[in-house]
Order: structure tokens, then C-alpha cells, then sequence
């Protein structure tokens, strides 16, 4: 049969607890010899001294695995020489009161189940040393609780032992100790209500401590309650809570006015040097900033005087070095570089709004250079087309081929005048309006001499047409047609005219439909073509469009390929 307290078994025993464990668990255990024999035996200070050791190696605020510099040896000798020179039940009650936080405040902070029940059963017993043996031998009334020595000598110190031999998981040593300061300060300040309350009110009555202790721990529990409520309410108020947490994010500086102003700055300036220069004078205004320094893609500059205090930030391609009279706290330095990225957010943002700008100039020129293209071809194209009629017409037809050479080169020579004009003064819109028999006899004559083509009237009326922006669109779906049939010998073009009330035109051919994926794409943006660059028909759509039309594509299957171009109702 193995001994139970073999040191083989013992050895296994802390082989499976941390340095973290044990050194908390001796802590309570050492000061509990503290509290038990009081001040008067000489065992104490040794005792003090050891207390004083674990507390410093289970400490949550300082990485245990980091050398020790001068000041913080300084410090922590010190502290100890003060609680072993001084020491009273004054200076024991405020030292619990500073455990019970920091051990409160990892209760909150430890995600680890078995840590937070030692840290739970840690603070349960500071808190019970703290109430039931500190603070009755500061009033003098340790007969009032003489009931409950029994407890603190003999129960309490089974809390210590059980976190000395409960299992717990090891925490990564290379993070650092994480460590709730709020609720740890909040605890505090519990703690010394607590003693303080009691000791008021022992001074002015003559209450037994167990009576006072209850008034003490029933008030402070109806405070919190009240509290609680008032931190978040359902009756309107806003609640300390936001209250809280809008001081929080203007530490040091107004949050919303802050964002309030660089959103008038975006507003006000165009371009990202103007906004660049108006921000920076913005937050070199800022009473605890003495001097900034600053370099982007736009600019570069300085503002006030340098300092040793100083925090670099980069975002967006945007350097900026912040100098501080004094130097920033950790929490003011993550509220500047919050600021500063919404700075950054708002830099770039002016910076794609520039890049849209130019975009669009550049797509305006180019639009304007490819329409006017296309009306140069097209003249072209028509040009050809009486060439090719002087050419394959004889001696006998040479009277009807002057009289379409005296009606035809007038108006080449017009729509060419109206072109160049474009070139010139591309924003200006020429809305040259002829009657509708006029712009059809001229198309037709232009197209006498191709005989796939038939022209067919449905319905005619008496009105006026935009002749330039539909000699433009219709001339661009006939040559379309035109360049289809040289690989199809049997297509045919008609050219069907119906204007009984409103214009409509249809330019159709009974060939090969176009894929699904360029008609479903045709007027929309730019499209591959096989004889030509792919815009013609986009940029006759947008023309179109502009000028009061509509084209589209309203039937598209094999044997029947069907334009139309109507005018659209106001």
C-alpha cells in the first residue's frame, strides 16, 4: 500500500500547480499567521516579510519574468520596509482593502474556470478576515464577534489550502497581466466604505458591531442597487452609464466635436491639399499639442514648436509625427490614434473624390472625341457612298447624279460644319431641325445606290426632326448592316418609317442574330466588335438619349435583327 504523503506523491502534487497558484495561495496563508498572532510575537515580521515576497511574485501588474530595473527595486523595497516598520491594524485593514481590489478585479478578468474560482475563494476570504478580525480590533469590539473566531482560526484557512492543491490551467507567461482596473478600483472603494462606515458609526452610537456591520452592508447594498438602476434606466434618462462613456472617449479631447468639425472641413474643401492644411491647423489648435509635422502624397509641412514628447502615426499613406507638451497616457494615446485614423479616413476618402473628378473629365473628353469620331465616319461613309454612285453611273443618268450632288454635298458640307464645331466648343449641344420629308429624301438618296436596302413608308406626318442626331444613329445602324451583309450575299436591309403621330424608325435584316451577351450588353457600356472598336451603337444610344430618342434592339432572332428608334414621351 503507497504512503499517501510520500514525497514522490507531494512532488506530483506541485509539479501540477502554477507559480501563480502557489504563490497565491501562500500569500493568504502567511498573512493569516500575520493576523492570527497579532503584533506582538517576534515570528511576525519574518511572517510580514514572507507575506510581503508572495505577494510581489503573484502580482498582476508587472510581467514576474522581466529583470528589475532601479526604480521599480526602489519601489518595491520600500514598500516593504514601510509594511514591516509601520504596521498596525490600521495599515493591515488597508493593505486587505488593496487585495481585496486587485483580487476582485482578476475575478472579472480571468476567463479560465478553475482561476476564477480560486480568485473567487481568495476574495471571499480577504473580505472575511477584513470584516470579521481587522475591523472589530480597530472599534474594539472583538467581544462582539468572539462567536466567529473559531471560524476565522480554523475555517477560513481551509480557502488557502483548497487553492494550494486545486488543479489549474498554466497562463501564458509572454502576455501581460490583464488586470480590470475599473471594477478593481470600484472594489476598493467598496472595501474602504466599508471600514470606514463601520468606524463613523461606532463613533456616534452605541450599537453592538454585529448591528452596525448589517446597517453598513445593508446601505451599501441599497447604494448599489440605486446605482445599477441609474446606470442604465428605462425612463428616459440617459443613464451614468453613456454619461460615463462619453467622458471616456473625450479624454482630453471632445470626440464629437472633434469629428464634427473635420466633417465641415470635408465639406468645405475640394481638394485633399486645402483639407490637409485646414485639418492640421484643426488639431495643432489642441491645448495639450505643441507642434506637428506631416508628409502625404499632396503635401508636407510643420506647425508649432517640437518637443521630446512626441507619437508617430502613419495611415493611408499619410506620416504624421504629434508632439505633446507633456507626455500622452496610455489611454489618451489610443483616443489620437482613433482621431487621427478618422483623419486618415477622411484624407483618402477626398483623395478618391479628386480620382473621380479626374476619371470623369477624362471619361467626358473621351466620349466627346469617340462621338465625334463616329459623326466624322459617318460622314465619311456617306461621302463614299456618292462617290460610289459617281462611279457606276453612266452617261445618260449623269443629270440625275448632278441634281443628287447639288442636294447631297450642301448637307456634307453642313453636318461636317456642325462637327468641327464640336471640336471647338464640345459642350455646346446643335440641335439643327429640318422637317421629316427632307431628312427621309436625303437619307434615301444617300443610299440610292445600294440595292439590298428598301425604304419603306408606313405612315408619314408633317413634323421636325433633330436631322443631325438621327442622320448620326441611323447612319451607324445601316453601315452596321451594311458590314454584315459583306459576309451574307443574301441579306436584305429595310428601312421601315412610321410617323402617323410619333417618330418611329426601324432599321432591321434578316441574318444572324448577336449573342445573348452582347445584346444584353449592347447600350450599356462598351462591347467587342470585329469591325470596329465596339462603340458606335453605345455612343449612338447616349446620343440619342440626349436628344430626346430611344434606341434599342426589339426583336433579335435568326432571320429578323430589328432596331428602332423612337422618340421618347415627355
Amino acid at each position: 500500500m503507497p504512503r499517501l504523503f510520500s514525497l514522490t506523491y507531494i512532488k506530483r502534487v506541485f509539479n501540477r500547480l502554477n507559480p501563480q497558484q502557489l504563490a497565491l495561495a501562500f500569500m493568504l496563508l502567511t498573512l493569516h499567521g500575520v493576523l492570527l498572532w497579532g503584533f506582538t510575537t517576534p515570528v511576525y515580521k519574518a511572517l510580514l516579510i514572507c507575506h510581503y515576497g508572495f505577494f510581489l511574485v503573484w502580482q498582476p501588474i508587472w510581467r514576474t519574468q522581466e529583470k528589475l530595473t532601479i526604480p521599480s527595486t526602489l519601489l518595491f523595497l520600500t514598500g516593504g520596509v514601510l509594511l514591516v516598520s509601520f504596521v498596525s491594524w490600521w495599515l493591515i485593514a488597508f493593505w486587505l482593502t488593496v487585495l481585496f481590489g486587485l483580487l476582485g478585479g482578476r475575478v472579472f478578468s480571468t476567463t479560465a474556470k478553475v482561476s476564477h474560482r480560486n480568485y473567487l475563494l481568495a476574495t471571499s476570504y480577504i473580505l472575511a478576515v477584513l470584516l470579521l478580525w481587522v475591523v472589530p480590533k480597530l472599534l474594539n469590539a472583538s467581544a462582539d464577534v468572539a462567536a466567529t473566531a473559531i471560524v476565522v482560526e480554523y475555517v477560513m484557512p481551509l480557502l488557502p489550502l483548497y487553492i494550494l492543491f486545486s488543479r489549474s490551467e498554466l497562463e501564458d507567461s509572454k502576455d501581460p497581466p490583464v488586470l480590470d482596473f475599473f471594477y478593481t478600483l470600484l472594489l476598493i472603494l467598496a472595501a474602504v466604505i466599508l471600514v470606514l462606515a463601520s468606524f463613523v458609526m461606532a463613533a456616534g452610537s452605541q450599537d453592538s458591531y454585529t448591528e452596525i456591520m448589517l446597517k453598513v452592508m445593508f446601505g451599501l447594498a441599497l447604494a448599489l442597487v440605486i446605482l445599477s438602476w441609474l446606470w442604465n434606466p428605462h425612463a428616459g434618462f440617459t443613464g451614468i452609464g453613456q454619461l460615463l462613456s462619453r467622458y471616456l472617449l473625450s479624454v482630453g479631447l471632445p470626440f464629437e466635436q472633434w469629428v464634427k468639425n473635420i466633417a465641415v472641413l470635408a465639406e468645405q474643401k475640394d481638394n485633399p491639399l486645402e483639407f490637409t492644411q485646414s485639418a492640421m491647423h484643426e488639431l495643432a489648435s489642441l491645448p495639450w499639442v505643441s507642434g506637428i509635422q506631416w508628409i502625404n502624397a499632396d503635401s508636407e509641412g510643420e506647425l508649432g514648436a517640437t518637443s521630446k514628447n512626441q507619437i508617430e502615426l502613419d495611415f493611408h499613406g499619410f506620416h504624421l509625427a504629434l508632439h505633446t507638451h507633456k507626455p500622452l497616457t496610455p489611454a489618451l494615446t489610443i483616443h489620437v490614434k482613433l482621431l487621427t485614423q478618422i483623419l486618415g479616413e477622411f484624407y483618402e476618402a477626398k483623395r478618391r473624390e479628386e480620382t473621380l473628378r479626374q476619371n470623369a473629365y477624362v471619361q467626358a473628353v473621351y466620349e466627346t472625341g469617340s462621338r465625334l469620331t463616329h459623326d466624322i465616319k459617318n460622314l465619311v461613309q456617306s461621302m463614299g457612298a456618292l462617290c460610289s454612285a459617281a462611279e457606276q453611273t453612266s452617261e445618260e443618268d449623269s443629270a440625275r447624279l448632278l441634281v443628287l450632288m447639288r442636294r447631297q454635298l450642301p448637307l456634307l458640307n453642313q453636318r461636317l460644319t456642325l462637327t468641327l464645331g464640336k471640336l471647338e466648343a464640345p459642350a455646346l449641344e446643335n440641335h439643327q431641325r429640318i422637317t421629316l420629308a427632307n431628312w427621309w429624301e436625303g437619307l434615301k438618296s444617300r443610299h440610292a445606290s445600294q440595292t439590298n436596302i428598301q425604304f419603306i413608308t408606313l405612315d408619314f406626318s408633317d413634323m421636325e426632326v433633330n436631322a443631325e442626331v438621327l442622320d448620326s444613329v441611323v447612319e451607324n445602324l445601316l453601315q452596321n448592316a451594311i458590314r454584315k451583309a459583306k459576309s451574307d450575299v443574301n441579306l436584305s436591309i429595310r428601312v421601315e418609317l412610321d410617323a402617323a403621330s410619333e417618330f418611329s424608325l426601324d432599321v432591321s435584316d434578316n441574318g444572324k442574330p448577336m449573342p445573348v451577351n452582347v445584346a444584353n450588353t449592347l447600350f450599356k457600356k462598351h462591347v467587342s466588335s470585329e469591325g470596329g472598336l465596339g462603340i458606335g451603337l453605345y455612343h449612338a444610344a447616349r446620343q440619342a438619349q440626349q436628344a430626346g430618342y430611344a434606341l434599342d434592339l426589339v426583336q433579335n432572332k435568326n432571320g429578323e435583327v430589328r432596331f428602332r428608334v423612337k422618340r421618347e414621351e415627355v
